[in-house]
C-alpha cells in the first residue's frame, strides 16, 4: 500500500483538483442490500481532472504564452476556463448556440473568452479547430479523446482505492459515458491499481448512445466507419435526441472502444430512457439533498431499480453484499426549474402506463416505471 500511495502522489504531485469524497449511501445501500459508495465529483465535474491535467501539460510543453482553445457544450469549457485562470493562461471556449447564459457568465468570470459558433457541438468544434490552425501558440484541448486526459481522470480510481475500507475491491463501477473520456480514465485507473478484472457498467440515454452503438457494431454484423489505427468500428450518430446533452457525443473515442472490448473485467453497456434518468435525479435530490444533471443521474438510475441492478451486478446477497461504486460525475447543467420539469414529465409518463425500455449489450427488456 505504501508503494502504491507513493506512486499516486508522484504522478499527481502538482494536481489542480481537490480529492473528492467517497461516501456510503445509506439510502441506496438499504434499497439494494449491498454496499453502494458514491464518488462525488463537484460542479465543474470530473472533466476538471483531465482537462486541468492537460492544461498543465500544455504549459510545460509550450510555455506561458500558450493559448488554450476548446469546443464544448458547457462542462468541458468550464473546466478549461477554471484551469486556465489558475495557470494564468489565455483560454477561448467555442460554444454552439443554445448554451444557457449562466454557463457563459461562469466562463467569462473565470477569464475565458467565449465565441458562439453554429447550432451544434460539431460546428463549434470546427470553428475551434480553424482557430487553432491559424494561431501558432494555440493548442486544442480535446473534449475526451486523449491519453493525457484519461490519465487525469484516472486519478479518481486512485482516490477510490485509498478511500475504500482496507482490502475491499469493487464488484462493479458504474459511470455515464458520452465520448468515453471518463470511461477511459476509469479503465486506465483500474489497470494502474490492479482492478482490471472489476466489471465496468457504462450508462447512456437513448438518443445519445454512440458508445453503446459502437460496442454493438464490433460484436455484430452491422458496420459503420472503421478506425484503422485501433482496428475497431465506430458508430456516428447523425442526430442527438436525448435531453442529457452532456452525453451528446456523435461518436466515441475509438481508443476507448478498443479498451472496452479488450479489458479483462469487461464492460456492460446499457441505455436507458431520459425519463428514467429524470426519475433518478429526483430520487437522488430527495435522498442526498444534491442536484445532479441528467448525464450524471443516468449513472445512478440503475441503482434505483433493483430488478435492473440485480441483472447488472448478480450474486450480491445480504450475507455477502457486493461493493459497488457509482461515479457521481457532477456537471453544471441543472436547476430547480429543471427538476420541477422532470417531475412533471416523469409523472405524465408513469400515468401513461407501460414499462421503460432498457438495452444492455444488445438485449432489450422492460423495467417498471413505478419500481
Amino acid at each position: 500500500m505504501a508503494g502504491f500511495k507513493s506512486t499516486q502522489e508522484n504522478m499527481y504531485a502538482n494536481k489542480l483538483w481537490l480529492e473528492t469524497p467517497l461516501i456510503r449511501s445509506i439510502h441506496i445501500s438499504s434499497l439494494l442490500q449491498c454496499n453502494v459508495y458514491l464518488k462525488l465529483d463537484p460542479c465543474q465535474s470530473f472533466k476538471y481532472r483531465g482537462i486541468s491535467y492537460f492544461a498543465q501539460h500544455a504549459l510545460r510543453t509550450h510555455g506561458p504564452d500558450v493559448h488554450l482553445i476548446i469546443a464544448s457544450g458547457g462542462n468541458a469549457g468550464l473546466a478549461a476556463a477554471c484551469a486556465a485562470n489558475i495557470l494564468k493562461l489565455r483560454c477561448t471556449v467555442y460554444l454552439p448556440h443554445g448554451v444557457h447564459q449562466s454557463t457563459i457568465d461562469f466562463m467569462t468570470k473565470e477569464g475565458a473568452e467565449v465565441v458562439i459558433r453554429g447550432n451544434f457541438y460539431l460546428e463549434a468544434l470546427q470553428a475551434a479547430q480553424e482557430a487553432v490552425h491559424t494561431e501558432p501558440n494555440a493548442v486544442m484541448i480535446p473534449a475526451y479523446d486523449d491519453p493525457v486526459l484519461w490519465e487525469g481522470h484516472a486519478s479518481m480510481v486512485h482516490e477510490i482505492k485509498k478511500q475504500l475500507p482496507e482490502g475491499n475491491q469493487p464488484d462493479a463501477i458504474f459511470c455515464s459515458v458520452g465520448g468515453g473520456g471518463l470511461a477511459g480514465g476509469i479503465m486506465e485507473g483500474c489497470d494502474a491499481v490492479g482492478w482490471d478484472d472489476v466489471p465496468l457498467v457504462t450508462v447512456e440515454t437513448h438518443g445519445s448512445n454512440c458508445f453503446y452503438q459502437s460496442l454493438s457494431l464490433n460484436n455484430g454484423p452491422t458496420r459503420a466507419e472503421h478506425d484503422a489505427e485501433h482496428s475497431v468500428d465506430v458508430a456516428h450518430l447523425s442526430r442527438l435526441t436525448s435531453k442529457a446533452t452532456s452525453l451528446g457525443a456523435s461518436s466515441p473515442s475509438a481508443a476507448i472502444v478498443k479498451k472496452a472490448l479488450e479489458r479483462k473485467g469487461g464492460v456492460k453497456s446499457i441505455c436507458i430512457p431520459d425519463e428514467m434518468a429524470m426519475q433518478a435525479a429526483l430520487n437522488f435530490a430527495d435522498d442526498h439533498k444534491t442536484m445532479v444533471e441528467l448525464a450524471c443521474s443516468a449513472t445512478i438510475a440503475p441503482a434505483y431499480k433493483p430488478s435492473l441492478f440485480n441483472r447488472l451486478v448478480p450474486g450480491s446477497t445480504p450475507s455477502n453484499p457486493a461493493n459497488v461504486i457509482l461515479v457521481v460525475c457532477g456537471g453544471f447543467k441543472v436547476s430547480l426549474e429543471d427538476l420541477e420539469e422532470y417531475r412533471r414529465i416523469v409523472l405524465e409518463d408513469i400515468v401513461a402506463g407501460g414499462e421503460w425500455a432498457v438495452a444492455c449489450n444488445g438485449e432489450t427488456f422492460g423495467v417498471s416505471k413505478a419500481e
